[in-house]
């Protein structure tokens, strides 16, 4: 900030920024110069005069005749500052804050070798992760982790704000990170609870996403589901990939079916939702529709920075006060006129 002799303060931007309080006061100020105007006029046959010998001719002016001027313009300033003053010119300066109540999100990306399958683009691994990153940026101060799963599970990043970290772990996914074949939805899913169980806050969401019925680990989904209930946890379950019905001559129900069931079966003992995705466009879909079942609360604090200025505009006045007292005894004015 200035020193308040700057001339900065007497800018057009610097008028222009200002927000005042009593700005019709401002009207005023053309009005100083006609009452200066009309005070000279009203007192101009009061006025004392010295019989003196005069030749008429020209006389230009000189310094001498200016500085007669400078005591009233002292005057006139310092009016129009004190004017301005009490209009209280300010600078304020808005900002908006953004506060919500976090969700705890652990994402749950199976990467077993069925997830190459090319039926989503270029592939199921890589559809899930693209809408998995537009997910990510979506939410707002929420802590979300990330859980793979092949025929075990593993914890890859846990709970956190810093989304920058998760794009980096996204982005390093591949179905080699697990060598185990297999399935492991249960694992997984117990790996979220044990993960999210402490945490403090009141909101906790799991969202699955697989291709395949569990076939490995060491825990039945069924249990998992019935401790993320226990725990508070809520399981939103996504079928991703086309289904493939099995042949007619084979005893056991349809893939599509055994999928289906099971991850419905999970969602619905988490108080969450299953979905299925066939597409690219079916996954955004579900994704969009779990952003909005999961809306953070939130609230705008608009909070106002005030600074006022009129202390600047004071000083001037001030300074232009003691000029005009301190030339009232000089040759700068006019004795004949006190």
């Amino acid at each position: 900030m200035d020193a308040w002799f700057s001339p900065r303060w007497f800018s057009y931007n610097m008028f222009n920024s200002y927000e005042w309080v009593y700005p019709y006061l401002l009207y005023l100020l053309p009005f100083i110069p006609v009452l200066f105007w009309l005070r000279n006029a009203l007192h101009r046959n009061h006025k004392q005069r010295l019989a003196i010998t005069y030749t008429p001719g020209d006389s230009p002016l000189n310094l001498l005749t200016l500085l007669r001027f400078v005591q009233p313009v002292c005057v006139g300033l310092a009016v129009m500052l004190i004017v301005v003053a009490l209009a209280r010119p300010q600078v304020v300066t808005e900002r908006t804050d953004q506060f919500s109540e976090g969700i705890d999100i652990m994402l749950l990306l199976d990467i077993s070798d069925s997830m190459t399958e090319k039926d989503l683009s270029p592939n199921r691994l890589e559809a899930a992760k693209r809408v998995a990153r537009q997910f990510i940026r979506g939410r707002l101060q929420d802590r979300i982790g990330l859980i793979i799963f092949a025929g075990e599970a593993v914890s890859l990043c846990p709970l956190t704000t810093d989304y920058e970290l998760l794009f980096g772990f996204l982005d390093e996914i591949n179905p080699k990170m697990i060598p185990t074949a297999g399935t492991a939805i249960g694992s997984a899913l117990a790996v979220a609870v044990n993960r999210m169980r402490e945490m403090p806050g009141q909101s906790k969401v799991a969202i699955l996403i697989s291709d395949g019925d569990n076939t490995s680990g060491n825990l039945d989904p069924t249990t998992s589901a019935q401790l993320a209930n226990a725990f508070g946890v809520k399981v939103y379950t996504i079928s991703v990939g086309r289904p493939k019905r099995a042949s007619r001559s084979d005893s056991t129900s349809s893939a599509a079916l055994i999928d289906e069931g099971q991850l419905q079966n999970i969602a619905g003992l988490g108080n969450g939702k299953y979905f299925r995705a066939t597409d690219n466009k079916g996954l955004e879909t579900v994704f969009k529709q779990i952003d909005q079942l999961e809306k953070v609360k939130s609230r705008d604090m608009l909070s106002r920075d005030v600074k006022d200025f009129y202390r600047i505009y004071l000083y001037w006045a001030v300074l232009f006060l003691l000029i005009a007292i301190g030339t009232k005894s000089t040759f700068m004015a006019n004795i004949l006129e006190d």
